[in-house]
């Protein structure tokens, strides 16, 4: 048995190397970044990743071909879906104001191995994202001068046939890449600005075609002569909201930006309501005016507004929609030059990338190198492939980092707290102070410590009054129970405890919850596998598709009952997501059943990206993990914990040295007096 236990004892160490967590500073707002931006520059960040090329051809496509006038709809569902998402990654935000986005918030929470490919396949979605704009900015601007800069470049530079390679090289998307890069490594000040010039002149486009769009209205184009609202009916619907919860891909940058935010613990969760409100607004109302100004089943997908006008008799219009969609591009492509080398410098500063990344540039305060050189890959990127091959690619990695973050939201709200002071134990230290004590292991806590510890309780919590009348006395009364009701995150509410007490009372804090949470993923990929390939790939039967829905289905809804039941950490002051664990537990799973709907090619993608991944964590970031220095220096020095009557904790800290040598004792010095020895 011993040597069992032996032999698994450094599989058991690898596997807390993989899952160990970040731990944050003890002054989170530090940062060798520029804290500057407002609320309305995050604002116009958000706004800027969402509304783009989408709104001037995702509108007319999905109206034409899957959900009609309906479309309408679909983008109302998919916005409140993105929503969901959206206020988890305003939580983390606003609690954790550190770049790197969702890489950040899964290293704090969940482990090292995941935040690093949560981060890996974020950086290839951005410089994808990013080529396959500027392969569409290029490309509307060609057709607006009828192709002439494509014909020129495959008659002088050169013409490719070659498959998933584009016909030719698109030197004007890598200049465009190349240009926008520079200007943004000259610091956020002038990214910011460069994002609300584009954006003030998309938006004012917008009001020009929401004001000439609703006086050319015609509600005719609604009637069950043209086809009725919803000719696709509820499965259109819903199809096009599959389609349409991609258009609000981009919220993600405002929490990118925390770091860089003056005021992140207000300024993160209002610039992420305010920008996903405006663009869902965009989007309802540009697809309410296309689909009333023309006949839906008429519109051009490639161009449906300026095509619509066009039909109208305004040819005119179709000059300034173009203006308009090239600055929403631009936005757009700022957007995700301005993300993705944050998001490497933030894997670079923690050392699980390459250390010359996290370099920022004294000046500009921004990281140089990184901004230079991924725009660089995105350039090159922009330069070969063609726009179909890049967006096939797309989306998994966000939709992945989506599910990680509503993930993390229930692990950070239901996680014991853990002590600051533990060597490697990482995580988001809480609000309680620590009152650190002399006492030797196993021996008593001296009573004035005790005493002086109540006191402190009592005047720290309670301003310490006479009570005179019998009100007061009640109050007091119930603020006692309820401060004794309360229990410890991860540990079963009072109120539940005579129902579920037998049951769930002998378990370990935070074990319940932690199972839960791993029976709702897997119930949740289970549930969303039969849903998409019950009735086709698999050929199941009724009875069975039935059944194994109502299985997966309760067992799903178990798990979030199960992790309800249970204590939350205390409301803090920053912004947090409601009704915890449903709001998070229905955003994984819309993420997994869009996740599972990509094509093949896009999961093939993804496993060789995670294989390369793979390779440079285990050949370099395990390595030079700043968590794992931490835990080596801290190998040393053990530590004990004694909790007071008062519920605060006393720290004794010890060297650990070598047989026959005296042990020495370090304590930290606070208010209250030590404990004579």
């Amino acid at each position: 048995m011993a040597s069992c236990v032996s032999g698994c004892s450094p599989v058991m160490r690898f596997c807390q190397k993989l899952n160990r967590l970040k731990t944050l500073e003890d002054d989170v707002m530090a940062t060798s970044l520029k804290r500057c931006l407002s609320t309305v520059d995050l604002a116009l960040l958000g706004v800027g990743g969402m509304v783009g090329s989408g709104l001037y051809v995702l509108t007319g496509t999905v109206a034409k071909d899957t959900a009609g006038p309906a479309v309408v709809v679909s983008f109302l569902i998919a916005g409140v879906a993105s929503l969901m998402a959206a206020l988890c990654y305003a939580e983390f935000g606003a609690r954790v104001p550190k770049t790197g986005s969702a890489y950040m918030f899964t290293y704090v929470s969940v482990g090292e191995i995941w935040a690093f490919l949560i981060g890996w396949n974020v950086i290839l979605e951005y410089m994808i994202g990013g080529a396959a704009v500027a392969r569409a900015w290029s490309g509307y601007l060609d057709s607006i001068f009828n192709h002439r800069i494509q014909n020129f470049t495959e008659s002088h530079v050169m013409r490719w046939d070659v498959p998933f390679i584009a016909h030719y090289p698109d030197l004007l998307a890598a200049a465009i890449l190349l240009v926008a890069s520079f200007f943004i490594s000259f610091g956020v000040r002038v990214s910011s600005w460069l994002n609300h010039i584009f954006s003030a002149i998309s938006m004012a486009v917008i009001v020009f075609i929401l004001v000439l769009g609703f006086v050319l209205a015609d509600p005719a184009n609604w009637s069950a002569r043209e086809g009725g609202f919803a000719p696709f009916g509820l499965s259109g619907v819903m199809a096009g909201t599959a389609t349409c919860f991609y258009a609000f891909v981009g919220f993600d940058v405002i929490a990118a930006s925390s770091e860089e935010a003056s005021n992140p613990q207000r300024a993160i969760p209002a610039a992420t309501a305010i920008s996903l409100g405006l663009a869902a607004t965009a989007y309802v109302l540009v697809s309410t005016v296309l689909t009333l100004t023309v006949p839906w089943h008429s519109l051009d997908p490639n161009s449906a507004l300026s095509d619509a006008f066009f039909r109208r008799g305004y040819s005119w219009a179709g000059f300034i929609v173009a203006v308009g969609s090239i600055c929403a591009m631009n936005t757009v492509l700022l957007s995700n030059l301005f993300s993705l080398p944050r998001i490497v410098y933030a894997m670079a500063e923690d050392g699980l990338f390459f250390s010359v990344f996290s370099r920022v540039n004294p000046v500009t305060k921004v990281p140089v190198i990184a901004i230079l050189v991924f725009g660089s890959l995105m350039a090159i990127l922009a330069l070969i492939f063609d726009l179909e091959a890049l967006v096939q690619f797309l989306s998994i990695g966000t939709l992945l980092a989506y599910t990680f973050v509503a993930a993390s939201i229930i692990v950070l709200r239901f996680q014991p707290d853990k002590s600051s002071g533990s060597s490697g134990g990482g995580g988001i230290k809480t609000d309680a102070t620590s009152t650190p004590s002399m006492n030797q292991p196993g021996q008593q806590v001296d009573p004035s410590v005790v005493t002086n510890e109540t006191q402190t309780f009592v005047q720290d919590s309670g301003d310490l009054k006479e009570y005179e009348s019998f009100s007061d006395k009640l109050q007091l009364v119930e603020r006692q129970k309820a401060v004794k009701e309360r229990r410890a995150p991860g540990m079963l509410k009072a109120r539940w405890e005579p129902y579920l007490g037998r049951i769930l009372g002998d378990c370990e804090q935070g074990e319940v919850v932690a199972f839960s949470v791993l029976a709702l993923m897997v119930s949740g990929v289970s549930l969303c596998a039969v849903l998409v390939f019950g009735n086709n790939q698999l050929n199941l039967p009724l009875w069975s598709f039935t059944l194994l829905l109502v299985i997966f289905s309760l067992v799903f809804l178990l798990s979030l009952a199960l992790i309800w039941v249970h204590e939350q950490q205390p409301n803090h002051k920053t912004f947090q997501v409601p009704l915890v664990p449903f709001v998070p537990g229905f955003s994984i799973l819309l993420n997994v059943f869009l996740m599972l709907k990509l094509s093949p090619l896009t999961w093939i993608r993804f496993t060789v990206w995670v294989a390369a991944g793979l390779l440079v964590y285990f050949g370099y970031g395990i390595w030079h993990s700043k968590e794992g220095l931490r835990e080596q220096q801290g190998q040393d020095v053990a530590a004990r914990y004694v909790v007071l009557p008062s519920g605060s904790l006393v720290e004794t800290v010890q060297n650990v040295q070598p047989e026959g040598h005296t042990l020495s004792t370090h304590t930290p010095t606070h208010d209250n007096p030590p404990a004579s020895r």
